[in-house]
């Protein structure tokens, strides 16, 4: 950012013959303090997904640096079609990074026109008013000028076409609680609201307390009448960027003219994909879109400080003084929120104080609490986010769940009985559903409920999972195992339905079937003590005792503590005649739970046979 704004501020870095020019670089290296100290800057920095803002941003200023560097080959009139070419790649690169990229092709022209071709917009309007020839636009086509626009606007639109062609003919989809202003129907309070978001988008830059992961679902109420007092904020802003621009246009210092129109054009350029002006956006507010527009805002912010250490001489320490206070609260404020994305809890968290009507924040602090087993406290913001947003399908979801683990079955039907009917094709809610309704006995409910999670969601192995447990509980073993085998198929990993599907035909007395398949599971998840278990009674019953000892040893191994897995494993000794081992897992298993149902008795049973062994050989 240094080399930017020490062209932006300064001009070239070379001139035509490539001579070296003086550069301002305490302007240029104040500006960029100001940009990597700006707190705004925080979720992209912090986030992961912000790689892409950073890689966007990255290319972005490559892209503007290597187009400078087409006009350094010498000569007034010179430029390189190479370099211009260059700057076009780079600025594909930056789009690919991130849509918000291809505005970087937007800067270049603006700086061919303000400062390659030195164009004085306030001279050639009054020459234009006045009717009067101005020789400066006639010199533009001579020096190339139409020639490197039309590079640019044809390589902007064959990076639009590609994007275009790889992504699909349509924008996104977005619901009315991502961007609720662009769901108005009124197209005032629409524009209204557009606006209000500028504002606040502005305050962030000015005033970055205030941070957010999300802005959405709430956090920022719309306008919806002229007596609301926040459409102040609107006609504060646009007052403002009009002085700018009066400023940029009509001052005599050529230099104040042109840091203040570069400043405007970086702060709006990269901000436009992001204004709703050419199309829908999915979110309110959105802190990442602001790390490129943030530049302008620093380059201006650095000129404002530089203009005043120039007017107010007398007041100079205390504009310093001013400034490094700016800076460090900055640099404080940017840790503190470091901090804060350290970790989901202490994010979530930070928000509510930010957003407290936005239930998606509320939702996110219930899910992070559920996560960590806090399933009491997770309730209360769960029902939080409902109460925030009724049609909240997700938060019902999970509140509904927990409901369910808390045997609360009848307000979890309730729960998940209504995201269905606000989302018909939602497909965790309708299994859920479905499990909450075989709990209750509504065993035809919830078969239904069942498939219609599988219709809107082909691929749902423990949808089937849940439907072969269904099926078992009503005896309809056939059905229960074809809905084991399509989870496995649709999941080979799936331990527990190869499991179920082991423990059915072992109690349904199709052993060698049953030892089939759990071997076949066996080769796909060669580690899974469960399924070894289940095995080695299978193989057990068959008298295959060598071979189900293996099973149970190697279970063991993987899991030594295991009561049940100690007491199967002594009655496989049991039976084989290896009365001590026998013994010793039966103690084993004892001791791991002692109340074991039939250990006990098992075990016993084997003491009266040990004793009545010693007084035979006695």
């Amino acid at each position: 950012m240094i080399d930017v704004f020490a062209i932006l501020i300064g001009g070239p870095v070379q001139d035509g013959k490539g001579a070296k020019l003086s550069l301002p670089p305490k302007a240029s290296f104040l500006a960029a303090l100001f940009f990597a100290a700006h707190p705004v800057h925080t979720e992209s920095v912090a986030g992961i997904v912000g790689r892409a803002d950073l890689l966007c941003a990255l290319f972005f200023q490559l892209s503007f640096l290597v187009y400078c560097k087409a006009f350094q080959v010498g000569g007034d009139k010179k430029f390189s079609v190479l370099w211009i070419f260059g700057s076009i790649l780079l600025c594909a690169v930056a789009m690919l990074c991130k849509e918000q990229g291809i505005t970087a092709l937007g800067v270049n022209a603006a700086y061919d026109i303000l400062m390659v071709c030195n164009l004085n917009i306030y001279e050639l309007a009054h020459r234009l008013l006045s009717r009067r020839k101005s020789a400066d636009i006639g010199g533009l086509p001579r020096n190339g000028l139409l020639m490197r626009l039309a590079l640019l606007f044809l390589g902007g639109s064959l990076l639009m076409y590609t994007r275009w062609k790889i992504m699909g003919t349509g924008p996104p989809s977005f619901t009315e609680v991502d961007n609720p202003a662009s769901f108005a129907e009124n197209i005032i309070l629409r524009i209204v609201n557009y606006n209000y978001y500028y504002s606040l988008n502005a305050w962030l830059l000015l005033c970055p307390w205030w941070l957010c992961f999300d802005w959405s679902m709430g956090c920022v109420p719309l306008i919806s009448s002229a007596a609301d007092w926040r459409i102040v904020w609107p006609a504060v802003l646009w007052f403002c960027l009009i002085g700018l621009v009066s400023q940029a246009l009509f001052s005599q210092d050529s230099n104040k003219r042109r840091t203040l129109t570069f400043g405007l054009v970086l702060l709006v350029i990269p901000f436009l994909p992001a204004s709703n002006v050419f199309f829908r956006v999915g979110f309110v507010i959105a802190e990442r879109v602001l790390y490129l527009s943030s530049a302008g805002y620093c380059l201006i912010l650095a000129y404002a400080v530089g203009y005043c250490s120039c007017h107010w001489r007398k007041h100079k320490r205390l504009l310093r003084a001013a400034t490094l206070t700016l800076l460090c609260v900055n640099v404080t404020r940017s840790a503190q929120r470091s901090q804060q994305w350290r970790s989901e809890q202490s994010l979530f968290t930070s928000a509510l104080s930010v957003c407290p009507l936005n239930a998606k924040v509320h939702y996110n602090v219930g899910k992070n609490l559920a996560d960590r087993g806090n399933q009491s406290a997770a309730v209360q913001y769960y029902r939080e986010a409902v109460r925030l947003h009724p049609k909240y399908v997700h938060a019902m979801n999970n509140l509904g769940n927990i409901l369910k683990e808390r045997n609360e079955l009848k307000e979890a039907e309730e729960l998940l009985s209504a995201a269905v009917h606000i989302q018909p094709d939602f497909a965790a809610a309708w299994m859920n559903l479905g499990i909450v309704q075989n709990s209750l006995k509504k065993f035809n409910k919830a078969e239904q409920s069942y498939w219609n999670a599988i219709r809107f969601r082909k691929k749902y192995p423990d949808c089937y999972y849940n439907l072969g447990r269904l099926y078992a509980d009503l005896n309809r073993s056939i059905d229960a195992l074809n809905a084991w085998r399509n989870a496995t198929m649709l999941k080979p990993d799936h331990s527990l339905a190869w499991n179920n599907m082991v423990i059915l035909l072992d109690n349904t007395g199709n052993l060698a079937q049953a030892e089939l398949i759990g071997k076949e599971a066996l080769k796909i998840l060669p580690k899974d003590h469960t399924i070894m278990f289940s095995l080695a009674n299978v193989l057990g019953k068959q008298e295959k005792y060598k071979e189900s000892e293996g099973f149970f040893l190697n279970a063991l191994k993987i899991n030594p503590n295991v009561a049940s897995c100690h007491g199967n494993l002594a009655v496989l000794y049991h039976r084989w005649g290896k009365l001590d081992l026998a013994k010793r897992h039966y103690e084993l298993s004892l001791r791991l739970d002692p109340s074991a149902p039939g250990t006990k008795e098992n075990y016993n049973m084997l003491k009266r046979k040990l004793e009545q062994r010693q007084r035979t050989v006695g």
